[in-house]
């Protein structure tokens, strides 16, 4: 991770990611625990003017492993629906997966149709 960006901004993309997950549930995203627990944690780690809080940077970091991790589950999986979730394919259907196509045989004596 290059740069972390702005706390808000981290913690907004977190919610965003749970709402994607609870979508898939059924249920209000705010119902959740981890949203009780991310709101709690951002809200004790806020910035005070009276000295620098190193919690608050370890909670950020922590909070954009999270947000990083919640990122790539969900990409795994709609690239695990996407290929994977039907069974044998032709050899036309995989060449066109990947953006192929296979060439087409010349009709004529030699040539099995």
């Amino acid at each position: 991770m290059a740069g972390l960006g702005s706390p808000v901004r981290t913690l907004r993309s977190l919610v965003r990611e749970l709402r994607y997950v609870s979508a898939q549930a059924g249920r209000p995203y705010r119902d959740t625990a981890a949203y009780r627990h991310l709101r709690e944690a951002f809200r004790a780690h806020r910035v005070t003017s009276e000295k620098l809080c190193r919690a608050q940077h370890e909670l950020h970091f922590q909070a954009a492993t999270y947000l990083c991790l919640l990122r790539s589950v969900r990409q795994h999986l709609a690239l695990h629906q996407e290929y994977h979730a039907k069974g044998e394919r032709s050899t036309e259907e995989a060449a066109g997966l990947v953006g192929l196509k296979l060439p087409q045989q010349p009709g004529g004596k030699g040539w099995d149709s």
